[in-house]
């Protein structure tokens, strides 16, 4: 069993940043890769970044390559989302997400853990 907890959402202007952390708890977390998705309102959830369970392997959506940054720190548990060059487009619940599998995958559906979500809001 993880559990995942996320936090640093809030309200930024458009331009600015945020880092959310993804903290886990679990002794076997090093052996899960995470991924972080979003959902705005009446929108499907959407993958954002994931990275591998060593984090020597990380994918991004279009959207977001080159402004958002994912990393991981397995001795404190935490898988770490630098978001730059926020847009407004980028408001949404934003959500880690764990599975225990070595190849990278952007569907949540094959996700098993989830964590309650963090609000990020830009505004314009």
């Amino acid at each position: 069993q993880v559990q995942l907890v996320e936090s640093g959402g809030g309200l930024v202007q458009a331009g600015g940043s945020l880092r959310l952390s993804c903290a886990a708890s679990g002794r076997t977390f090093s052996s899960y890769l995470v991924g972080w998705f979003r959902q705005a309102p009446g929108k499907e959830r959407e993958f954002v970044a994931v990275i591998s369970n060593t984090g020597g392997r990380t994918d991004y959506a279009d959207s977001v390559k080159g402004r958002f940054t994912i990393s991981r720190d397995n001795a404190k548990n935490t898988v770490d989302l630098q978001m730059n060059s926020l847009k407004p487009e980028d408001t949404a619940v934003y959500y880690c997400a764990a599975r225990r599998s070595f190849w990278l995958t952007t569907t949540p559906a094959t996700y098993d853990y989830w964590g309650q979500g963090t609000q990020v809001t830009v505004s314009s």
